[in-house]
């Protein structure tokens, strides 16, 4: 996922970026930005709308992966209603690996 610099919610997206960092597929031991789930953050008014996707549509731990992206966000910014929207357009794919989730993952 990429912050454009001119994005008027650069700095709320990066502290949301990084928060994210805290969030461990409970499989693969990665984190969700490494591993490339998220897609995109929305934050607009209270609201803050992110769009991910799992590693499979019927990932056994997806229920504790989008409740541990929610969680995160909401200690990161109180007050602000937290959505997550699952898309699997694009699918995952494990070119979707940061450099680091690679190296993570031994590949």
């Amino acid at each position: 996922m990429e912050i454009a610099l001119t994005d008027i919610y650069y700095d709320d997206k990066t502290k949301a970026k990084n928060a994210l960092y805290e969030v461990i597929d409970p499989e693969l031991f990665v984190n969700v930005v490494d591993l490339g789930l998220i897609y995109d953050i929305d934050f607009s008014n209270e609201k803050i709308k992110v769009t991910m996707t799992l590693s499979t549509p019927h990932c056994p731990m997806g229920e504790a992966i989008t409740n541990g992206v929610k969680n995160v966000l909401e200690k990161e910014f109180p007050g602000k209603e937290t959505k997550i929207e699952l898309t699997f357009d694009p699918p995952w794919s494990f070119e979707m690996l940061t450099p680091e989730g690679r190296e993570q993952l031994g590949m």
